[in-house]
């Protein structure tokens, strides 16, 4: 039996079973999940986040869910460390840990390390801001696309937070935002084995729109509520929050925010999709696959 010890990591579009067969594979190898969910970490946010139910929970132990505020601070940077200081004290006693979530640039973290950026000075982003109101967003697009054609091609271009990110590097540092991304990574003292759960995408939308009708038949709309006071915070800007608080602002309907909420979900499993497929390293399974197909592929990569 080797030392070597190997971290399990489950990735895939939100809705598509990934709780389900963590659970599964932490029985079979008797060990504990680490949740990689950016918006489970908050015990205020219960329904909106499909946290796993308390009989899931108490099925194998799990860490990092529900453990921090929506007030507390908290970044990706933290999970990182708080994660591998967590793993650290699981291998003592466990070879596999498993971790789960949907979350790409958490599980990216973990497993490789965040990219280095220098700190630039703040004005930059003051004044990028301020061209954003007055010009608009297509001025900061065309800007990005000359100064770095690598990042305009590959991120999210509707977004203004990660434009004017790629822009106050590119311009604070005089060289590409991307030329700072995908550096040699850190090595990790444990085994990455990386499994994905896929299905057609209108299987993985009929999923998402039923688990939306679900979540506010078990309270949705309550929880927001209950919530709306604090809206402004960072961890509330999140999918089916955002929309219900529109609506409890008056700005759109009730039915309207649902299908929202829906629509919303569905671009964010396609760009979870887009995401993990990046990864060359991940071995693809079929929603309906049995636990048994993949835990054959397992037992062949974990020594």
């Amino acid at each position: 039996m080797s030392d070597e010890k190997y971290l399990i990591t489950i990735v895939g579009p939100t809705a598509i079973g990934k709780t389900s067969l963590s659970i599964q594979l932490a029985q079979h190898f008797n060990t504990e999940i680490i949740s990689c969910d950016s918006r489970q970490f908050y015990k205020e946010m219960t329904i909106g986040t499909a946290v796993p139910s308390a009989e899931e929970l108490s099925a194998s132990t799990h860490h990092f869910i529900q453990n921090r505020s929506i007030h507390d601070a908290y970044n990706v940077g933290q999970f990182e460390k708080d994660t591998l200081e967590k793993l650290t004290k699981l291998f003592k006693n466990h070879t596999v840990i498993i971790m789960v979530g949907g979350s790409g640039l958490y599980v990216d973290a973990v497993l490789n390390g965040l990219d280095y950026f220098p700190t630039v000075s703040p004005t930059i982003r003051e004044e990028l801001n301020i061209k954003l109101e007055e010009k608009g967003l297509e001025y900061l697009q065309e800007q990005l696309k000359e100064l770095d054609l690598e990042s305009y091609n590959t991120i999210e271009l509707k977004n203004p937070h990660r434009i004017i990110r790629a822009l106050e590097i590119s311009i604070g540092t005089g060289k590409p935002y991307s030329y700072y991304k995908n550096k040699p990574k850190v090595k990790r003292n444990f085994t990455p084995i990386k499994i994905g759960i896929t299905a057609d995408r209108e299987i993985i939308y009929n999923r998402i729109n039923q688990r939306v009708d679900i979540m506010l038949e078990n309270g949705l709309l309550e929880e927001a509520k209950s919530l709306h006071q604090f809206k402004e915070l960072n961890a509330l800007q999140t999918v089916g929050y955002r929309e219900l608080f529109d609506f409890m602002d008056d700005k759109i309907t009730l039915d309207f925010a649902i299908s929202e909420i829906k629509k919303n979900t569905r671009r964010f499993a396609k760009r979870q999709n887009t995401w993990f497929k990046k990864g060359a390293d991940i071995e693809w399974f079929d929603y309906k696959s049995k636990t048994n197909t993949v835990i054959e592929y397992l037992n062949s990569k974990v020594n």
